[in-house]
């Protein structure tokens, strides 16, 4: 009997998943149609499936879809493509893309991460004692306000990768600006995130959090000194010795032992997969774009999709009251505000038109699974609690979606002697109808 209720929960784990790829592909394409990026269609997938709109329905369909023994499987899947995505994310971002106008991506990185980091923590004083008990504990405050901080201040740049490949303006010094500014802040904001991390892990004990920080660094030195040499002599013997067909494999391994390490030391696993990109050798790329990341991103594509709906489980937007409404407005306002005033201004500063510079700030308030992946670390850790990770959700969801309508009318094509800051090509091809997996 038990081993017919375990074959059960399988099968039902299989079904969920080619239920979830099939809605995720629908409403997918519906995003398409109105010129929105794909994460748009996938959130809203995940939402749909969950109690907001699927478990309104009589029958509690919800649960029995998605029913509690099948969910842990569902987790465990979502977070393998959610490792691997991790990884090429930290493999695109490639320090030699940041060259060129250096000025100009500092001050944009600086100001898209400062301002809204800034708001992000007063409006944390202004909403936390609505959400500082989460599962029966107290949240300190200054990991909350901190996480906040964070959460207002990311940009997710395969988002605007495929925005700006959509409007044909991927070479304009606007588009370059703006995804070489996400990729220089997004890396700072990972690494804040880490910290904070680190002080939720250690229950705000002075000790505890010294010792996370302590591996950490040694964790960073392991990886810099040790693992990139290894990895560079690795793949080149592979390469040289006919192994280049186990290399994905080896490769994705690696990435998943990292993960595990960063376990091991207290801070989320994301960060072990994005610091194995990062170390990742990104040469001879000709080679390794077809064995290495074009696999990868197509297992990515597949199990990306689940982590969508695991999201979307735990997003109720029937649990707001009338006070969780006054939140969502409040917080979709600081990050509105913080992203666009805090890159539009410098973006001013280095010498852009005013239209071209709020196009600019318009850009780097897109958030897409970036900010998802934090807000559901910040549910795993439980600083946040259920009502509030609704409300961020439907704030990424947002920012996200409203890049789209208004870039045609801020940024025109540059004249052809205002020399770009060099593009980041090959993050473009996360969401193209013919690469493996779609810009988050």
């Amino acid at each position: 009997m038990t081993s017919h209720h375990g074959d059960m929960v399988q099968a039902t784990v299989l079904a969920d998943i080619a239920l979830v790829l099939v809605v995720g592909v629908v409403l997918l394409r519906a995003a398409r149609f109105v010129r929105q990026p794909a994460v748009v269609g996938e959130i809203l997938a995940g939402i749909a499936l969950g109690p907001s709109l699927l478990g309104l329905l009589p029958g509690d369909l919800t649960d029995r879809i998605f029913p509690v023994e099948a969910r842990p499987f569902l987790s465990a899947i979502s977070q393998i493509g959610l490792l691997l995505f991790m990884f090429v994310l930290g493999w695109e971002l490639d320090p030699r893309h940041l060259r060129g106008s250096k000025r100009a991506v500092a001050a944009v990185s600086a100001g898209s991460i400062i301002v809204p980091f800034a708001l992000g923590i007063a409006a944390a004083a202004a909403v936390y004692q609505q959400h500082a008990t989460v599962a029966g504990k107290q949240v300190d405050f200054w990991v909350f306000a901190l996480y906040l901080g964070i959460a207002m201040s990311v940009t997710a740049f395969p988002v605007l990768a495929r925005i700006l490949a959509d409007g044909g303006l991927g070479s304009t010094r606007v588009g370059t600006l703006a995804l070489a500014s996400a990729a220089l802040g997004d890396v700072i904001a990972w690494c804040l995130l880490a910290i904070v991390m680190g002080l939720a892990a250690a229950g705000g004990g002075a000790g505890g959090f010294a010792a996370i920080i302590g591996w950490s660094v040694a964790y960073v030195i392991v990886m810099g000194v040790l693992v990139r040499p290894l990895l560079g002599k690795l793949t080149a013997q592979l390469l040289r010795r006919g192994g280049a067909a186990q290399l994905a494999s080896v490769i994705a391994a690696g990435a998943l032992l990292s993960s595990y390490a960063t376990s091991l030391i207290g801070i989320h696993p994301i960060f072990g997969a994005f610091a194995f990109g990062i170390v990742m050798p990104r040469q001879p790329w000709r080679e390794l774009e077809p064995l290495v990341q074009r696999p990868l991103q197509g297992v990515a594509r597949l199990l990306l999709p689940v982590y969508f709906i695991v999201t979307g489980l735990s997003v109720n937007v029937g649990d707001l009251h009338g006070r969780d409404w006054l939140d969502l407005a409040l917080l979709l306002t600081v990050a509105c505000v913080g992203k666009v005033v805090g890159a539009t201004f410098p973006a001013k500063w280095t010498g852009l038109p005013w239209r071209d510079a709020l196009g600019v700030g318009i850009l780097m308030n897109t958030r897409g699974l970036t900010e998802l992946i934090i807000l559901n670390v910040g549910l795993s850790l439980k600083v946040l609690d259920g009502r509030l990770f609704t409300v961020m959700v439907l704030v990424a969801l947002f920012t996200t979606a409203i890049a789209g309508p208004f870039l045609p009318f801020l940024v025109k094509k540059p004249q052809a002697d205002i020399a770009p800051v060099p593009a980041m090509p090959r993050t473009e091809h996360l969401e193209s109808d013919n690469a493996p997996v779609p810009s988050r």
